[in-house]
């Protein structure tokens, strides 16, 4: 049975961890980002961890690898910021559609590699589909509250260049992920629908807001319970919540997803803060202590980790998970 669906009717899957994490581990330089692509780019790239799939391949593949061995069910595309309005920071727009196509070509073959060996336990690739680096509730200029950088319809044809490399880069799944502002989202889900529509697929849709902090709200000011009323008019595998806060303090967010929404639900919590320095702390342990609560309560149907996450997290997590049986709505 390797279809995503059917699987998540029976047991809990994992998804991997934090890609940015594990890349600076490498301690890349300017080089790192421009091999065989970009060495005549009038601008600095370094940092643009998306390119990496087209000038370091055999990193992210590395590090897709690593995470497998951990245990994960579930790959994310190094494929966050794969949108033309993310990239026009670096000048390269053009490049959008070659980020995702090799991104998702990068999961695949790591994840066939991994199914081949153990294929009752098959693995899936997820087209990661960031939030970009605007918004479209909110005015960038405090001066001017009107003001928006860009607009909904650019918005929806940036992310279809994005999903139709994701899918024939052999995605499995299509993650709307980190969502702080539910507009752009919208504009996700449309541009999903209008691509699948014409290329007569039907890829699962993930989708994952962000609590930016204690007021329990996403940064455009929706609660949880709003930003599922939001967004639940779409045919979704899973809604669920990640990054910006720990596993602990994610998790009274999540119940109320668990108590009204009518999907499966999604974590892929933080290593808990950061620190002064920035560094994330929270040790495997700890956080798997922290997603027992999860497990215990019912809560997920697919866990795993985002920002300061390592394979030594998402092993931590998927020994844990191994434990449990599904608990269904």
């Amino acid at each position: 049975m390797n279809d995503i669906r059917e699987i998540l009717k029976h047991r809990i899957l994992v998804l991997d961890g934090a890609m940015g994490t594990m890349i600076q581990r490498y301690k890349l330089e300017e080089a790192d980002f421009r091999k065989g692509w970009f060495e005549n780019h009038p601008k600095p790239l370094k940092g643009d961890n998306d390119l990496l799939v087209l000038t370091r391949p055999d990193i992210i593949k590395a590090i897709h690898r690593e995470y497998l061995e951990a245990g994960a069910d579930i790959i994310e595309t190094n494929t966050f910021s794969g949108t033309t309005i993310a990239q026009a920071d670096y000048g390269l727009e053009k490049y959008a559609y070659d980020i995702n196509y090799h991104g998702a070509k990068i999961a695949r073959e790591a994840c066939d590699e991994f199914t081949q060996k153990d294929p009752s336990k098959p693995r899936f690739v997820a087209g990661s589909i960031g939030p970009t680096n605007v918004t479209l509730s909110i005015s960038p200029n405090v001066n001017d509250p009107g003001y928006r950088s860009t607009t909904f319809d650019k918005m929806v044809v940036a992310y279809e260049e994005q999903v139709k490399g994701l899918i024939d880069g052999g995605s499995d799944v299509l993650l709307i992920e980190t969502i702080f502002d539910t507009l752009n989202a919208k504009a996700a889900l449309f541009a999903v629908q209008n691509v699948q529509e014409k290329m007569g697929t039907r890829l699962p849709i993930m989708i994952s807001g962000t609590i930016t902090d204690a007021s329990g709200r996403t940064l455009s000011g929706q609660t949880a319970e709003a930003f599922l009323v939001s967004v639940e008019h779409a045919d979704l595998l899973t809604v669920g919540l990640n990054c910006a806060l720990g596993a602990s303090t994610l998790r009274p967010y999540l119940q109320v997803l668990k108590k009204n929404a009518p999907f499966a639900i999604s974590a892929h919590p933080n290593a808990g803060l950061p620190n002064e320095m920035g560094q994330y702390e929270e040790t495997p342990e700890l956080m798997a202590a922290q997603i027992k609560t999860y497990l215990d309560e019912g809560l997920v149907n697919i866990v795993g980790g985002c920002c300061g996450t390592t394979p030594a997290h998402i092993k931590a997590i998927a020994d844990l998970v191994k434990n449990y049986q599904l608990v269904e709505k």
